[in-house]
């Protein structure tokens, strides 16, 4: 009997609606733990989902995480080694899993045949989060719809998970956003017309400063610099 779970919480973040919020947050001291669960998969796994990536067809080694650690989406692009019956596989998380309980990480089929016989459906797991085998700066996307005065911005191809992102008209003088459930960090009253200064701050402390052009809805453009 195969076990399928309908892990894409997308359709809740569709248009800015956050999906489900999740129960807990996102420390480093649950970026160095160790989880025990079960592992599932989900036929429609395409890279995208309730984080709001693209997808990703040349990279499948995919999940959604469970709703009581989803945290906000503060997971969004972490990535965990997760050991099953037959094997390990490292996988980047993409997608909310809405139903699946604490521990539980529902995977793309690629990814799942790296760790048991797909026929099985579900399996044990032990993960843990780890660093992201990244190359290239870290990347922002400000969000379909985003203009000077409503503006959301999503970090893409971090190293670690990223816990702040603030700005800056003069670099000096810094506000805070809000992360949203679908994976964007929201100014409600916008950037304003102008260049900006952001600075991001991971899991573990470390902090990176770019400077943005204005608001341009679906503009994606690299940083300078990737977390070690």
């Amino acid at each position: 009997m195969k076990f399928l779970s309908f892990a894409s919480a997308a359709l809740l973040a569709v248009a800015g609606c956050g999906g489900s919020s999740g129960a807990e947050t996102a420390t480093a001291q649950e970026f160095g733990a160790t989880y025990t669960g079960e592992a599932t998969y989900y036929d429609f796994a395409d890279g995208s989902g309730a984080c709001m990536f693209d997808p990703s067809p040349d990279d499948m080694d995919i999940a959604a995480l469970n709703a009581v650690q989803w945290a906000h989406s503060a997971w969004c692009g972490a990535c965990a080694d997760v050991t099953g019956p037959n094997g390990s596989v490292r996988i980047r998380i993409v997608d909310q899993c809405p139903e699946c309980p604490r521990g539980n990480v529902d995977f793309s089929p690629q990814a799942f045949d790296k760790i048991a016989e797909r026929s099985a459906g579900r399996v044990p797991i032990t993960w843990h989060f780890v660093p992201c085998d990244v190359s290239g700066p870290v990347a922002y996307k400000y969000k379909d719809g985003a203009n000077q005065w409503w503006t959301a911005v999503q970090v893409r191809n971090h190293r670690l998970p990223i816990s702040k992102l603030e700005w800056s008209q003069d670099g000096s003088s810094w506000s805070d956003t809000e992360r949203q459930d679908y994976n964007y960090f929201l100014d409600a009253a916008g950037f304003g017309p102008n260049e900006v200064h952001v600075r991001i701050t991971s899991i573990d402390g470390q902090v990176l400063t770019d400077q943005l052009p204005p608001v341009e809805p679906d503009l994606e453009v690299p940083g300078a610099a990737q977390f070690d």
